[in-house]
């Protein structure tokens, strides 16, 4: 009944009305080509049934040039290839907008268990005090980061929000001049943004939209919750990348961190601002409206005075003074307004958003050596030290650095950026900064090197105010980090550090380069194991385990639904706070509205409680944990022999988009590590290897090897057992379902020609070959019979983008034929190329 009823309201609220105000594009004001917009349709059926006839996108392409745009000159086609991309980004544009204001009526509908809904539940089976002290202990972080997909400047996101708020309410003639304005106004930058312009993008969001919504979201939770003394303004926590995560990323130094810090303290006193001068003109009242005008002053002094500093603690203790004079002496007018106000403050303190610093454990390797190397206590390298005298110098060892005294760039900025989170806890708050997270750790060291530096660094153990967070995303990294973490807590030194840290142990587990290790089945299932094995070696240290979840937008990359995937972790992962990064078309999908940020943070809290209260059906049987370890090992063993096949780079430097994500205006950070000129998939960021498999519409990150995997089981006559695996285990149901939406998102029908491509034949049978395998098998085992049949608003919203973008997709595909063919116009056909990376990326809102 829900699925029929949302597969209505679906066609009502978003296909209907999508088409309808489609049809206003007839009209956008595009030069040179008249009716582009009557041409687009047509042009997307020649796509289709020519990539069905088998034809190539070239073939397509020609016949249409000659047949029906009628162009002649490679200037006029050139051209229109142009227009079409600009008009398909802005169809999609249209679409996320017709969307977002549907979302709404959806959500009504879609039957999520709602938190004051899920408070009830729980109460009728446990008392009332145990739930109060989880929402009072428990927390949902999440985390912003800066990866290159969310590129829309400020204008754009401007327009966004307005069309939007037309389609609510049916205003077709403002809608109108909207969809005009867009049509005149770039989508893209002119050049690659700056990682401060990054962090000002998101910093948007946060102003327009989580300012408020977080606070409208604590307030409601408190409402709905029967002791009234509740008080947990950490709840609900916001976390911040850009300008602070320098992995990869030359670009972010020191002074972009600190400059971000401020960017987020004032933009956070606009906001305090907007509604101190709201309650300046209703409480005018003796003893009050002097004490607030005060307030008013110093906040617009630190909306633009980077120096000056607010004590949020005074403020909240003489804004509190205020509500006892209002509540006393003047019957309690506009209460709630100054309650809420209060509760903000709470919440966002100075710092609006917690900063954290990243950075590549090479990095801290390289810094440590070099300055080893400069006070002579090494010769050349760390290696002429057994593992026990350099753990004896980094512990033990005492001195007082100075980055002047450093030649080499990296080393003088890593020393400086440690060195001022000081200062940047002096003005946004401890909470402003006080977590450094080390990527690709994989010993002991990768820790003992930064809690080192800092204490060089001249920071005492008692003023050691941060959080050292080891982020495990290799498999070689997952496998050894039990271990590592005992070892760090058997040092007598790491150990105290911990416990001046509250006795919480946060630990990242990247999804996005487990999955290009270890491909989608078989990390996301050591990476469930591994949080079991992490949760039980703190808890026999008295430690509690706090897991940060490095999930990109993609299954590939840990995405997909994020409430599932968290309502199915076993009793024997710890459950004290949920955070995760969100990334790219993930913020204005899921986070881009209050009513979506509302909704999903809800969701991600009522995933906490149900595995604390509600979770006995997540236990995993051991026979069980044995199918799925095996699957898991298959499948790796069919990824590994993928990776190493000898076609495996080339295939994706040659025919796909890879080289080109680095080269668009899209982001800071390089597409991969380092400056190697050869091409190793270890150097490859995550987005560029996943995006590139999402551009050739082959998503194989996200399930490549579950086909062969499920088939050598159901061929053992185990079928009975997969299917009661997949309708019993939530965990494995989830990942099942997760790749499912992968493989919707799949269409090799665009890349039919390469199986008659002399080089990659072979390589691109074998991609289709395990394509159509685990279609067949998620089927088989689900029951389903087509995929995600129990999903109607993801799989209608796939269908329909996936439509927008195909003469996008053609056009990309037919540019890169150019190019291979060594065209005369060759750099003419790589911009068409880097062009339409955009419109594809944001159809697919979670491509990357």
């Amino acid at each position: 009944m829900i699925v029929a009823n949302l597969e209505k309201e679906f066609e009502k609220s978003v296909k209907n009305k999508f088409n309808l105000y489609n049809s206003l594009f007839l009209n956008l004001p595009y030069s040179n080509i008249e009716n582009i917009g009557i041409l687009i349709p047509i042009l997307h059926n020649a796509c289709k049934n020519g990539l069905e006839a088998g034809l190539q996108p070239q073939e397509i392409l020609d016949n249409f040039f000659k047949t029906q745009a009628v162009l002649n000159s490679d200037d006029e086609k050139i051209d229109f290839m142009f227009r079409v991309i600009q008009y398909v980004e802005r169809q999609v544009v249209l679409y996320d907008s017709v969307e977002d204001a549907a979302y709404p009526a959806l959500q009504k509908l879609s039957g999520d268990l709602s938190l004051k809904n899920l408070l009830t539940v729980i109460d009728g089976e446990k008392n009332t005090d145990e739930i109060v002290k989880k929402l009072t202990e428990f927390s949902a972080r999440v985390v912003f980061t800066a990866h290159p997909t969310q590129f829309y400047p400020p204008q754009v996101l401007e327009i966004i929000s307005r069309l939007r708020s037309l389609i609510t309410e049916n205003n077709i003639e403002q809608i109108d001049l909207a969809l005009q304005q867009l049509g005149l106004t770039s989508l893209m930058n002119s050049e690659k943004p700056t990682p401060l312009e990054e962090a000002q993008t998101i910093i948007y969001f946060l102003r327009t939209v989580y300012y408020e919504a977080v606070s409208e979201l604590y307030n409601y939770i408190k409402a709905n919750i029967t002791d009234k003394t509740f008080d947990n303004p950490d709840l609900i926590k916001l976390g911040f990348w850009p300008g602070g995560d320098r992995d990869g990323n030359p670009f972010v130094t020191a002074k972009t961190t600190i400059a971000v810090a401020d960017e987020l303290r004032m933009s956070l006193f606009k906001c305090y601002y907007r509604d101190i001068k709201s309650l300046e003109n209703k409480l005018t009242f003796r003893k009050v409206d002097e004490r607030i005008k005060l307030w008013r002053d110093s906040i617009y002094t630190a909306m633009f005075d980077e120096s000056e500093i607010i004590d949020y603690k005074v403020f909240l203790q003489d804004l509190s003074g205020i509500r006892d004079i209002i509540e006393k002496q003047y019957n309690s007018l506009y209460l709630d307004e100054l309650n809420s106000f209060i509760n903000k403050i709470k919440i966002f303190r100075t710092h609006f958003a917690a900063l954290d610093i990243r950075q590549n454990h090479s990095v801290h390797k390289m810094v440590v050596e070099n300055i080893l190397y400069s006070k002579g206590l090494i010769k050349n390298s760390l290696d002429e030290l057994s593992q026990a005298d350099l753990v004896r110098i980094l512990l033990h060892e005492n001195m007082l650095l100075n980055p002047d005294d450093y030649e080499e760039a990296l080393v003088k900025d890593t020393l400086l950026n440690i060195q001022q989170v000081k200062k940047i806890q002096a003005k946004n708050g401890e909470e402003g900064c006080n977590r450094y997270i080390i990527s690709n750790s994989e010993d002991v060291f990768s820790v003992l090197f930064v809690y080192a530096l800092f204490r060089w660094c001249g920071y005492s153990a008692q003023d050691m105010n941060i959080d050292i967070v080891p982020l495990f995303e290799s498999m070689a990294g997952m496998e050894n980090s039990e271990k590592i973490m005992q070892q760090l807590f058997d040092l007598s030194q790491y150990r105290s550090h911990v416990e001046k840290r509250r006795n919480r142990q946060t630990i990242m587990l990247g999804f996005s380069d487990g999955t290009k290790d270890g491909g989608y089945l078989q990390a996301n299932w050591s990476i469930f194991r591994t949080k079991e094995k992490l949760t039980a070696v703190c808890e026999r240290n008295d430690i509690k385990a706090i897991f940060f979840d490095g999930r990109g937008g993609p299954p590939a990359r840990g995405g997909g639904k994020t409430h599932r995937f968290y309502a199915a972790q076993s009793s024997k992962i710890a459950n004290h706070e949920i955070q995760l990064t969100i990334q790219g078309q993930t913020i204005t999908s899921k986070y881009g509205t209050k009513r979506h940020f509302f909704h999903n943070c809800e969701q991600l809290l009522t995933a906490g409680l149900y595995n604390q209260f509600l979770n006995k059906q997540n236990e995993i049987a051991e026979k069980d944990r044995q199918i799925i370890e095996e699957l898991g090992r298959i499948s790796f063993e069919k990824y590994t022999a993928l990776k190493n096949h000898p076609k495996f780079l080339s295939y994706l430097e040659n025919r796909s988009t890879l080289k080109y994500y680095g080269e668009a205006n899209i982001g800071s950070r390089p597409a991969k590590r380092g400056n190697k000129k050869k091409l190793e998939l270890s150097d490859l960021r995550a987005i560029s290897y996943v995006g590139s498999w999402s551009q050739l519409k082959q998503n194989v990150p996200g399930y490549f090897g579950i086909g062969t995997a499920l088939k050598t089981y159901v061929d053992t006559g185990k079928l009975e057992d997969l299917k009661k695996l997949f309708h019993s285990v939530p965990f494995f149901k989830a990942l099942i379902l997760n790749s499912m939406m992968s493989l919707s998102k799949c269409y090799f029908e665009l890349t039919t020609y390469l199986e008659k491509d002399p080089e990659y034949n072979a390589f691109w049978k074998i991609l289709y070959d395990e394509y159509l395998l685990s279609k067949e098998m998620v089927l088989m085992i689900s029951g389903y019979d087509f995929l995600m049949q129990e999903e109607p608003i993801s799989r209608n919203s796939i269908a329909i983008r996936e439509k927008i973008v195909l003469p996008l997709l053609v056009i990309q595909q037919y540019a890169l034929q150019k190019i291979e063919h060594d065209d005369s116009r060759k750099n003419v056909y790589e911009k068409i190329v880097k062009r339409s990376l955009y419109g594809n990326i944001n159809a697919s809102r979670n491509s990357a």
